[in-house]
């Protein structure tokens, strides 16, 4: 007899859990290319949570360019902020005067700035139009109960009592993703000790698109441009420390902020909350299913020293779009695992080179070591006398690396 559940289930070609940046970037992706695929995303946040969101982030040109061919950056760009030059320093809090070693030119390519700050609502808000005007269903505030990967289909399971049949199902749902632990995939995973302390700050005087990365004894502290006198702090503190400055009071707080940031753009007031999350290093052991994949967090969190955690998601969006595509092009079946294993070639070597990378870099800045402190001062000042390899680190962080990349980071269609 036939599965009544699975016969009553609505059908959709493509159901993808997590309405965040990867997850639509994702779908408006696909619906783009392949307007003959049914995509639904689901979400379990309510309506409009997004707009409450008061972050901002860094993209890379080369998700800029992905953005700008799939109609979503038009609508970002008036309220980004290009960084036209970038400084790193390596200093104790204490010490009142801080040596730069290393200097980036903001261009990655003539006019073409290596790096944006974004609003995260004007992001959201973007895809979701986008989205919606390429007939991408979205349903928010709607959990996902349950999955099941049996074939010829992906069963998911709403909290609201629906079922939709998918042939395709993609994890966007986050570092503790409910759909990688319940399809048995594991993780390879660390804590650190920190956490990062996010604030926006308002100041007197203009920063000119100026980005600072300070490495002091406790962490980074990034200091990164937003438009209209305005900065955006990633701040990272051992947990302990962070967790009493995210109990003082804003007095305290700006006071120790200013030690860090210093008087160069006059006085500064905290603009909107202050947060703070617990840093760690997690990277599934796979990246896919027969019917799944993972994308995005689901797939990989890494250390916000290098600023390149939501850029690594976005070129999983880029890949997995691509991927698919093309399959349904050639008539292959699209949840097939022989087709989904090219999405997790393609992607886990950048992955795991960026979360070695920057667990690297973590545990040679975050500490005061007077003999580390001599070898990474050298070495910094090393790239910064040596033009091909600041290129090198430069197209790094403009998401134009070595290899293979999908086509829509070129800024070409697929």
């Amino acid at each position: 007899m036939p599965d009544r559940a699975k016969s009553s289930a609505a059908k959709s070609d493509i159901v993808i859990a997590g309405a965040g940046y990867v997850g639509l970037t994702v779908a408006v992706a696909i619906a783009e290319a392949a307007p003959g695929l049914s995509v639904r995303v689901v979400d379990a946040a309510p309506e409009g949570v997004w707009t409450k969101d008061e972050r901002a982030s860094a993209l890379s040109a080369a998700a800029v360019r992905m953005l700008s061919r799939l109609g979503v950056w038009q609508e970002v760009e008036s309220e980004s902020q290009p960084i036209t030059e970038m400084i790193v320093t390596d200093s104790r809090t204490s010490d009142p005067v801080r040596p730069v070693f290393l200097t980036f030119a903001g261009d990655a390519r003539p006019g073409e700035p290596f790096a944006h700050m974004a609003p995260n609502t004007a992001l959201i808000r973007a895809l979701r139009k986008r989205a919606e005007a390429l007939g991408v269903a979205i349903d928010m505030g709607t959990p996902v109960s349950g999955i099941s990967l049996e074939e010829p289909a992906a069963t998911v399971s709403l909290a609201d009592g629906r079922t939709i049949e998918a042939r395709l199902l993609v994890a966007c749902d986050g570092r503790k993703s409910k759909l990688r632990e319940w399809a048995g995939i594991g993780t390879v995973s660390w804590d650190y000790g920190q956490s990062g302390i996010v604030a926006t700050v308002r100041h007197e005087r203009p920063h000119n698109g100026l980005a600072q990365e300070h490495f002091l004894p406790s962490g980074p502290f990034a200091v990164l441009p937003l438009p209209d006198n305005r900065a955006s702090l990633v701040w990272t503190e051992p947990t302990r420390a962070a967790e009493r400055l995210m109990a003082a009071d804003d007095l305290i707080f700006e006071a120790e902020l200013e030690q860090r940031f210093g008087h160069k753009l006059g006085p500064l007031r905290l603009e909107g909350g202050r947060r703070a999350y617990p840093l760690n290093l997690i990277i599934a052991r796979d990246f896919v299913r027969p019917r799944l994949a993972l994308a995005g967090d689901a797939a990989h969190g890494i250390h916000p020293i290098a600023g390149q955690g939501l850029n690594l998601g976005l070129k999983d969006a880029a890949a997995l779009a691509e991927t698919v595509v093309e399959a349904a092009r050639l008539g292959l079946d699209i949840g097939a695992l022989d087709v989904l294993e090219r999405y997790q070639r393609w992607r886990r070597f950048d992955t795991l080179s960026m979360g070695a990378t920057t667990d690297v870099l973590n545990r040679l800045f975050s500490n005061d070591n007077a003999l580390l402190r001599t070898v990474r001062d050298f070495g910094l000042s090393l790239v910064d006398r040596a033009p091909p390899l600041k290129s090198y680190f430069i197209d790094q962080a403009a998401g134009f690396g070595r290899g293979a990349r999908p086509r829509l980071l070129e800024g070409e269609a697929i």
